[in-house]
């Protein structure tokens, strides 16, 4: 049900609205330095793994820049994960479909997602090792009871989330939204909502 998804042009669609409702919501807010006025000042992307028919809103990563003090301020983001020159769904799928009862193999995966299997272990060793240790993730596991297993990862997070495998999927990504930006969690409890810090 999950590979599916990875041409799922709705999908995509999907996440763009979120990435464009985040944007809103951040820009509207002002600047979390100076509460001056932010404008558009988005990173170019060239993202890798997602469907041929990709419109061009997925060549660019939505930031601001404040018109009075220059401080960025990137909101979260479902599309893309961190600096990562793949998509955020590519990541976390190529994790999902390595595990469970019957994985996709090494290969299959290299040859639909066109990933180096040096990358896919990559991958997998992030899932496994770094984002385990990662501020995030401690803290992100005191909201999951019983606990999600490292060695689950990242199917036994994606199946907490209810709904059908697109929905797990979105849900997914949003929970991982603190990890899409530097910009993460610093200011939330003065502001109420995630926010940048200075890069």
């Amino acid at each position: 049900m999950y590979t599916t998804l990875l041409a799922d042009a709705t999908l995509y669609e999907a996440l763009l609205a979120i990435d464009l409702d985040l944007a809103e919501t951040a820009q509207a807010g002002g600047c979390l330095i100076c509460g001056g006025r932010l404008h558009h000042a988005d990173f170019p992307r060239k993202p890798r793994g997602g469907p041929a028919s990709l419109g061009a809103e997925y060549d660019r990563r939505l930031s601001f820049c404040c018109a009075a003090c220059r401080k960025r301020l990137t909101p979260m983001s479902v599309r893309f994960l961190g600096r990562r020159v793949y998509l955020g769904v590519v990541v976390l799928l190529a994790g999902v479909l390595r595990q469970g009862p019957t994985p996709w193999r090494v290969t299959q995966l290299r040859d639909a997602l066109g990933v180096s299997v040096d990358t896919l272990r990559r991958w997998h060793r992030w899932w496994r090792e770094a984002f385990v240790h990662t501020a995030f993730w401690k803290a992100a596991q005191a909201r999951l009871v019983p606990a999600v297993e490292p060695t689950t990862l990242p199917r036994g997070l994606v199946e907490r989330f209810a709904g059908g495998a697109c929905m797990q999927i979105v849900a997914t990504l949003r929970f991982l939204g603190p990890l899409t930006t530097r910009s993460a969690v610093a200011l939330t409890a003065g502001r109420g909502r995630s926010a940048e810090v200075a890069s």
